[in-house]
């Protein structure tokens, strides 16, 4: 049973968005595609495809279990579980409790004020260091979904950060497309 089930896609966060469709096979989903029909709050001349797929869930399907954790990872027979779970363990505990949420908060701003700086810091061929300004933007990222799942954002506080975050992508993504115009 293969079904396709719509999904369009929004991260509001960065500012992208597309069309997208869900694929499941007997009643699990197992790959997703998209359309990238925006990114960094700019709709693109040129959309692009992302073909996701879920390589666990697809070993579940052909394995024939229902649980990730009991996937055989190697022929003798370890398991899933017994290579990832305590990673999962400690990454959940870290995320859900560990991280002080002051300095999460702290990291935060240096990585705001880290792509402000390389976007008018000039690179050998003066151009502004925009990728890795955009890695800037994206361990933001990370730190406000930190943060989030923390529940150490007021709810009045989250559509500023959310804006933040989605105007230093949307940054990058004018000076990106300005950097290529120079480059035609």
């Amino acid at each position: 049973d293969i079904r396709f089930v719509e999904d369009d896609w929004e991260n509001p966060t960065v500012g992208a968005w597309g069309l997208g469709w869900e694929v499941w096979c007997d009643g699990m989903e197992v790959t997703q595609f998209t359309y990238f029909q925006g990114v960094g709050g700019i709709e693109v001349d040129v959309v692009s495809g992302e073909l996701t797929y879920g390589l666990e869930r697809l070993a579940m399907y052909v394995q024939g279990v229902d649980n990730v954790y009991d996937l055989k990872f190697t022929k003798e027979g370890l398991t899933y579980g017994e290579v990832f779970l305590e990673n999962e363990r400690q990454q959940s505990e870290a995320n859900f409790h560990g991280y002080d949420v002051e300095g999460l908060k702290r990291r935060f701003e240096d990585m705001v004020a880290e792509v402000s700086r390389l976007l008018v810091m000039k690179g050998p061929q003066g151009q502004a260091l925009v990728l890795p300004a955009y890695d800037q933007v994206l361990k933001a990222s990370h730190l406000f979904n930190l943060m989030d799942a923390r529940g150490a954002i007021a709810v009045a506080e989250r559509q500023s950060y959310i804006g933040r975050i989605r105007d230093l992508c949307k940054a990058c993504a004018l000076e990106w497309v300005e950097q290529e115009r120079g480059r035609a």
